[in-house]
């Protein structure tokens, strides 16, 4: 027998053993942190979206109220704080019940120590005699290991709720959209009744179920008196109202911005990182101007779809003729299209000839009549019938119905912080649930004309005064004849005038003078373009790029050449509040005093006369002093250490910003501005055959760019420009982002003169430097601008193969260098077949 007994002790030994070598090592508990739903957060810290491949938001132990503590405790693990990872009274009963059947549930016997190892260290539901072997000595080691509270903490956090919800606060947003700290005795009882069965027990498929269950829950919290016996029969008499499954974010009119970094956090930190790491992510983004951007944007596409577009018909029929009827519960199957935006409705039409129409609100059957307008536009696409089903928005203020369509034409609009880059707002099209493209960041187009200011800024970078005067003349190079888009020529022509009205015969011999390397020097590294090829068309903005990127590139005209580098995220935390990144290139440093500024308007000057200055002669300063206006005092300013590089000089920049000023107030721009009292500054852009319209503008503080444009490249149509279709929508979003704010001033730098002076067309005011003569013109190649010595390598024709030779293409081009560079003989330039890449001539860019 004591063999019999010492041999049985053995086999036990043994299996102990064998099981203890292949258990998880519970030290991992000590530092256990789940996948955990990562947030993101408005710049006013409201969450706008959560990523999560799990939904758990991770909460401490101490923030976890004691009612849902108990409502866990009570129908779990009674013994919970007592017991040493096994309960022998809680199996005991469990056994008991299970061989007696005398109650239709059967207890529970696992502790929550117990649960805890089973899905956190065993991964695994197997109903097997090991499996509980396992379970059993890993809950006597964690218990040795960890505290009560941490075990408690890693289960309520872990546990699997249902509906996607994992730990306790996921499942109190899911269930009833409400923090911990809010729910009643009988919700968090509720949540203690899902640990069991959550399918069973859901309270959408199943309340009954849920209501006894919860009810048997406070029963159990009674008992152990965590609650009174009156708190758990008032509770039991609750209703069990669950709200849908709440999922925050992303935000209405927010979902291009939200997905814009969700991409930018997997870039940075990996898919798993990003979507499981609990990552607290607040970004740049202010609701309001977002909520602008996105109605502004889709009223500017909706206008310019019922300018040029018939309407295109009904969504679908009710084919049934008995259906008409009967159209509320007809309406009620029909799927909307996937344009269709949230303050629309599908309706019925119910008498074509009266504009009739029923439509569903709130599940309720609402009846109206279509606008008068609106009828007559619908007919011009075609006969109405009863039973189409047409998309309409209701109109308060009339009663009326106004019909809608989603327009083909798409758009996008970026408006950062002009100093810092911080993205304030980012459209990237008509809807996101139709295409999630991001036209903003992902769509690469022809800026068009809204290109010309940077080869402008070139031109102050070396030297050349805004009164420079370049002859706008007709000028050929082989196949490609580019022209002004009102078809005339006005010679001479200053750079504010070329600027301001979008000359294209200036800009190319400018950039012909520059030399178009120099030229696509600054615009890669002003941020626009990564790279482009060394042709003129170029200058003309025959390039590719984004409306984020073409918005840094204006921020950094704005921010006074300092790089702007645009962000979506200001900082990224970890689970454990750490700050992971922010972005760089401004720190808070200390204070300093700031000297008194003023702004130097120099008397105007006699109109500039065309015989050019020699350059040796010494810059000619007006006799009458200066008329001088104080700009702000002396006061304390805190000191920034801006540590980001400077691609072009603050006075450049300034005399850029001066000459687009005249754009909005009386040059392509004016519809941009109407309005608007502000210091404005922008720039219209029109791409070849109008495939692209931009608005590009700027206050001191926020620069905002618009793009209108198709899919797939096609013409918005003849006359159609940057500031007929872009300008408006500008205009409208800039009124809503400039309220309430300062009224802010352009900061002329130090050095810059202000001077009134004659273009030959108005007067104007520009900025000149200290080594420059206010409103004059001086001997450059302004009249032939270097042009003579183009070869086909400056329009791309060199990129095609061909033997076509267009001589005298050059003679064209106006007289030769006065300083004997060139000879001006007439040159043989090679031309295409084909026009060259970005060819622009009439129906260019405006």
């Amino acid at each position: 027998m004591l063999v019999g007994v010492a041999g049985s002790g053995l086999f036990v030994w043994h299996q102990y053993e064998q099981i203890a070598s292949d258990l998880p090592s519970v030290d991992t508990l000590k530092t256990y942190q789940p996948p955990t739903v990562s947030r993101i957060y408005t710049s006013d810290d409201r969450i706008m979206a959560e990523l999560a491949a799990e939904r758990r938001i991770y909460i401490p132990i101490n923030a976890i109220p004691e009612r849902v503590k108990n409502a866990f405790i009570a129908p779990e693990d009674q013994n919970f704080y007592t017991h040493a990872g096994l309960d022998p009274l809680a199996i005991l009963r469990a056994e008991l019940t299970n061989l007696t059947h005398r109650s239709k549930r059967a207890l529970g016997a696992s502790t929550i120590t117990q649960q805890v190892a089973r899905n956190m260290l065993l991964n695994s539901n197997a109903r097997t005699l090991e499996r509980k072997e396992k379970e059993a000595l890993l809950a006597l080691r964690i218990e040795q290991t960890l505290s009560k509270d941490k075990i408690l903490e890693i289960y309520l956090n872990g546990i699997y709720l249902g509906n996607g919800a994992y730990g306790v606060a996921a499942a109190a947003q899911t269930y009833f959209n409400k923090p911990l700290d809010q729910l009643t005795d009988a919700e968090a009882a509720f949540l203690g009744a899902l640990p069991k069965s959550p399918a069973n027990y859901n309270p959408y498929r199943h309340p009954e179920r849920a209501i006894e269950r919860r009810n048997w829950v406070l029963d159990r919290m009674a008992e152990i008196h965590a609650i009174t016996r009156e708190a758990a029969e008032a509770g039991q008499k609750e209703p069990l109202i669950p709200h849908d499954a709440v999922r925050f974010g992303p935000l209405p009119n927010a979902e291009w911005f939200g997905s814009e970094v969700r991409r930018q956090l997997i870039d940075r930190y990996g898919p798993d990182r990003a979507m499981q790491g609990g990552l607290e992510v607040h970004t740049s983004l202010d609701r309001k101007l977002q909520d602008a951007a996105t109605l502004s944007l889709r009223q500017g596409l909706m206008d310019y779809d019922r300018s040029h577009s018939r309407w295109r018909g009904p969504v679908t029929k009710l084919h049934d003729p008995g259906a008409i009827a009967g159209w509320a519960t007809a309406l009620k199957d029909i799927t909307p299209p996937a344009g269709m935006i949230d303050q629309w409705r599908l309706a019925v039409v119910l008498n074509p000839a009266q504009g009739r129409v029923g439509w569903l609100s709130h599940g309720e059957a609402q009846e109206g009549q279509v606008l008068p307008k609106d009828l007559g536009w619908m007919r011009s696409g075609g006969a109405l019938a009863a039973g189409d089903v047409i998309m309409i928005e209701p109109q308060a203020e009339s009663g009326r119905v106004a019909v809608r369509q989603v327009p083909k034409v798409e758009g996008a609009l970026v408006s950062l912080d002009a100093r810092t880059g911080r993205v304030l707002a980012m459209v990237g099209g008509w809807s996101f649930k139709e295409s999630q493209f991001n036209r903003a960041t992902q769509a690469l187009r022809q800026p068009g004309s809204s290109f010309k200011p940077f080869v402008y800024l070139d031109a102050m970078e070396q030297g050349i005064p805004p009164s420079e005067k370049f002859d706008d003349a007709p000028v050929s190079y082989g196949d490609w004849h580019p022209k002004n888009y009102e078809e005339d020529n006005w010679g001479p022509t200053t750079l504010h005038d070329a600027l301001r009205e979008s000359r294209n015969l200036v800009t190319i011999r400018l950039a012909a003078h520059l030399g178009m390397k120099s030229v696509a020097d600054m615009a890669i590294s002003i941020g626009l373009v990564d790279q482009m090829p060394h042709v003129l068309p170029a200058a003309l903005g025959a390039v590719e790029t984004t409306v984020l990127r073409e918005a840094g590139a204006y921020a950094t005209i704005a921010n006074g050449g300092k790089l702007v580098t645009p962000s979506l995220i200001d900082a990224v935390l970890d689970r454990d509040g750490t700050v992971l990144w922010k972005p760089e290139g401004v720190a808070l440093g200390t204070t300093m005093q700031a000297p008194n500024q003023t702004a130097v308007i120099a008397p105007a000057l006699p109109a500039t006369p065309d015989a050019a200055v020699p350059p040796a002669t010494p810059p000619v300063r007006p006799v009458q002093p200066p008329v001088t206006q104080p700009v702000a005092g002396s006061v304390e300013v805190p000191h920034l250490q801006d540590n980001r590089r400077q691609v072009a000089s603050a006075a450049s920049t300034y005399q850029i910003t001066a000459m687009m000023q005249d754009v909005i107030k009386r040059g392509t721009g004016t519809i941009a501005g109407q309005g608007i009292t502000r210091e404005i500054a922008g720039k219209t852009g029109t791409s070849q055959d109008f495939r692209d319209a931009w608005f590009a503008g700027f206050t001191p503080d926020i620069v905002t760019i618009v793009w209108v444009g198709f899919d797939t490249p096609q013409s918005l149509g003849k006359s159609e420009t940057g500031g007929r279709i872009a300008g408006p929508i500008w205009n409208r979003f800039m009124k809503v982002a400039l309220e309430g704010r300062p009224e802010l001033k352009f900061r002329v730098p130090e050095g810059v003169t202000l001077a009134r002076y004659d273009t030959g067309r108005l007067m104007a005011v520009d900025g000149f430097k200290a080594d420059q003569v206010p409103g004059m013109s001086i001997a450059l190649h302004g009249f032939g601008a270097g042009t003579e010595a183009l070869t086909a390598a400056d329009t791309g024709t060199d990129l095609y193969d061909t033997e076509t030779d267009m001589a005298g293409a050059a003679s064209q081009a106006g007289p030769s260098d006065p300083n004997g560079e060139n000879s001006g003989a007439p040159k043989k330039l090679q031309a295409p077949n084909a026009q060259p890449p970005g060819d622009i001539g009439m129906g260019g860019l405006y």
